[in-house]
């Protein structure tokens, strides 16, 4: 994924606009892993193999996310099951 492709995506949620959080570059300037988040929602959505993982909530599976999320050390928001959102303290 490029940064220009990443700057016209948009909450699938709520469309409000995504900031992104770069963890890994390729030298061809791809994005290979970062994390796109709402600030209206607090919604996170991965980029994992330069792929953003914006599918509805009901879809995600926490369990497969969470591994790449404590990767990035990023906390989830503990609270409800399907609640795909960040802690508002997490630190990178």
């Amino acid at each position: 994924m490029t940064e220009s492709f990443a700057k016209k995506l948009c909450c699938p949620i709520d469309k409000h606009d995504l900031d992104i959080r770069i963890f890994v570059k390729h030298e061809s300037g791809e994005i290979l892993e970062a994390l796109l988040t709402c600030k209206e929602c607090s919604r996170y959505y991965p980029v994992i193999y330069g792929v953003p993982i914006m599918t509805p909530d009901e879809y995600r599976d926490k369990s497969l996310e969470e591994p790449v999320m404590k990767k990035w050390n990023l906390n989830l928001q503990s609270g409800k099951q399907g609640s795909f959102q960040l802690e508002e303290n997490s630190s990178t």
